[in-house]
């Protein structure tokens, strides 16, 4: 008997995969960027309300705390150095003089991971000190060198020793210091269900040289996370009349 030729039936999903797979390399990369959510940028106009973090602190938690814990500590100081040179000259309208201070960095002690938000933090400190007249602040540079040539740590600057060895390597590097500054970034968390608050505290130690009598402010900021819309809604609404 003669060969029957029989139709051939083609699923219409093999076809479509089939024809999927023969495609070049360079089209189907082009295919799947395609089917990926995109992502957008706009440059933010000065004074517009900048972005709340969702999931961790952000710009909104770190600018407040840096501007008040060193207003706080310039204050102080400021006050204390105009007291002591009206005492002693008896000329109130005499500038007070300008003490060196070397900032050692930021340590962050808090349950979040901070990121670059550790060298803005260190840049924004370093640059309210330096604008404040109160004191001058040292260069990292200078810092970060001296510690390398000692090679000391920063907490270990705090042993009387090796705070002279340091202070005294500064000083032959034409870098006097008078004062040490450290930051510490510190957290709370308190839970409650799925929302969950964080108190985040910024604390500067100024520590003075040769007698290691130490000055430290602080401040505190907290912030509500949320679940949900609806949590956060009730949240702020909790505590209205």
């Amino acid at each position: 008997m003669g060969r029957v030729d029989r139709p051939i039936r083609m699923d219409r999903r093999s076809f479509f995969l089939r024809g999927i797979v023969q495609l070049p390399l360079p089209l189907l990369a082009l295919g799947a960027a395609g089917c990926r959510s995109m992502q957008f940028a706009r440059l933010m106009t000065p004074g517009e309300e900048g972005m709340i973090g969702s999931h961790q602190a952000g710009q909104e938690t770190f600018t407040p705390l840096v501007n008040e814990a060193v207003a706080k500590l310039l204050a102080r100081h400021a006050e204390s150095a105009v007291q002591q040179v009206s005492a002693v000259d008896g000329a109130e309208s005499m500038p007070p003089p300008m003490r060196r201070v070397c900032f050692v960095g930021v340590e962050n002690k808090s349950a979040e991971e901070i990121g670059d938000f550790k060298e803005q933090i260190y840049q924004a400190i370093d640059a309210r000190i330096l604008e404040s007249q109160v004191f001058q602040s040292v260069n990292r540079r200078f810092v970060d060198a001296g510690l390398r040539d000692t090679r000391l740590r920063p907490d270990q600057l705090l042993v009387p020793q090796q705070m002279r060895t340091f202070a005294d390597h500064m000083e032959q590097q034409g870098q006097p210091i008078d004062y040490l500054l450290y930051a510490t970034i510190t957290s709370g968390t308190t839970q409650q269900n799925r929302d969950y608050q964080r108190d985040y505290l910024l604390t500067l130690e100024l520590v003075e040289v040769g007698t290691g009598n130490y000055d430290k402010q602080s401040a505190e900021l907290s912030k509500g996370y949320h679940h949900s819309r609806l949590g956060r809604w009730r949240a702020a609404h909790s505590h209205s009349p």
